[in-house]
């Protein structure tokens, strides 16, 4: 049963920045920390409850854990709750990969801490893919025969989208939820004005902070399924369209997001950093998460009507598997863009014991991130 006695906000902040310190591995430890903490061990929400929240917010676009730690926190102290455990929740890994930028990101590191970001980033590739196939597992087992080749279809052009269209990747995941939308509701009357609404997103790209808010927006708003689908997106802007990073600054902003507690989606802060230091990074965090923040605030007491909207079925129905291919897609322009000839070794090594040894990801590129600064204090080449 539910706990009679809700909560203090000194106790949300408490427990939810616990959770937050020691989120290491990504949604899943969240989801399991958070379900232990409300449902096993204090009772604050029913299992029921918790579930149906869980299963609500993997619809909404966005980090699924962190709208879920910020729903459980309103759903015992409404929107002071929300605020307080969203921020703990979110700060340790915010603060955690700021301090890690001006680390790996500064102006002229030792070439042992260069080589250790190189080698952990030539690790991210395999991560991707390990992302993508742990994400499309289960919406295989649940999704129905006659539904599986449309799947398929739409897992493929996630992943040539992710592989190639870099900004334009959301437009091609979009596309895949209304086509399946209007396959299953021709009739519906909602489908020209959603598809007039993703005509008037796209807008030309802004310059100076404002580019760097842009880019934390679409980052947070759109990270339909998991953090890595908005990995392709956040290169194109951060390397190629602004140019605030190398293609190596880059990998190793993505792999400081996954060795940090918080979801991936706070690597973006590190994208922040390399455009305009710490400013920049606080300014990316807080465009970043605030849309999740929106979304239980305005939209939490509408969430178990998700579940029963055909309409919103039926679209995830063709986007999901569209983002659990664009996960695996983008192993490709991360592998892509390394540079040296010892980090493919390091991408097989982390290969194999990501997808084959079925190891974990933080010790995976703990150890390739060990391996890159041993290769550097060996005189190997570090890519800049």
């Amino acid at each position: 049963m539910p706990g009679d006695q809700p909560p203090s906000l000194v106790e949300i902040v408490r427990e939810w920045g616990r959770i937050g310190c020691l989120g290491f591995g990504g949604p899943p430890v969240h989801i399991a920390l958070l379900r232990r903490l409300c449902v096993e061990r204090r009772g604050w929400l029913s299992a029921g409850r918790f579930e149906r929240a869980l299963a609500a917010v993997n619809l909404l676009p966005g980090p699924a854990s962190t709208q879920l730690a910020i729903y459980c926190a309103w759903s015992l102290r409404g929107a002071r709750g929300a605020l307080a455990g969203g921020i703990s929740f979110i700060l340790p890994g915010v603060v955690l990969i700021l301090a890690l930028s001006v680390l790996f990101l500064s102006g002229s590191p030792p070439a042992w801490v260069r080589g250790a970001g190189a080698g952990a980033g030539a690790a991210v590739a395999a991560v991707a893919v390990r992302a993508g196939l742990e994400v499309a597992a289960p919406m295989w087992r649940r999704m129905s025969a006659r539904r599986r080749r449309r799947g398929l279809v739409y897992a493929l052009a996630g992943a040539v989208a992710a592989s190639l269209a870099g900004p334009w990747l959301v437009l091609v995941l979009l596309a895949c939820g209304f086509a399946e939308l209007a396959r299953e509701h021709p009739a519906s009357t909602l489908l020209s004005l959603q598809l007039a609404a993703v005509r008037s997103a796209v807008r030309p790209a802004p310059a100076g902070l404002g580019a760097l808010a842009w880019t934390s927006l679409k980052v947070g708003a759109l990270a339909f399924g998991g953090g890595f689908v908005i990995v392709p997106l956040m290169q194109s802007d951060a390397v190629s369209t602004y140019h605030w990073m190398t293609h190596a600054q880059f990998l190793n902003a993505v792999a400081l997001g996954q060795v940090t507690p918080g979801p991936i989606v706070q690597t973006v802060a590190a994208v922040g950093y390399a455009a305009d230091g710490l400013p920049g990074g606080l300014l990316a965090a807080l465009v970043a998460f605030s849309p999740s923040f929106s979304f239980v605030l305005l939209g939490a007491r509408r969430f178990e009507r998700l579940l029963g909207d055909e309409r919103v079925l039926a679209f995830l129905a063709g986007a999901a598997p569209a983002t659990a291919g664009a996960i695996v897609g983008a192993a490709v322009p991360l592998a892509g863009a390394l540079s040296e000839a010892w980090q493919y070794g390091v991408l097989a090594a982390a290969a194999v014991m990501l997808l084959v040894l079925r190891r974990g990801i933080v010790p995976t590129l703990l150890l390739a991130g060990c391996a890159g600064a041993v290769a550097a204090l060996l005189g190997a080449g570090i890519p800049s």
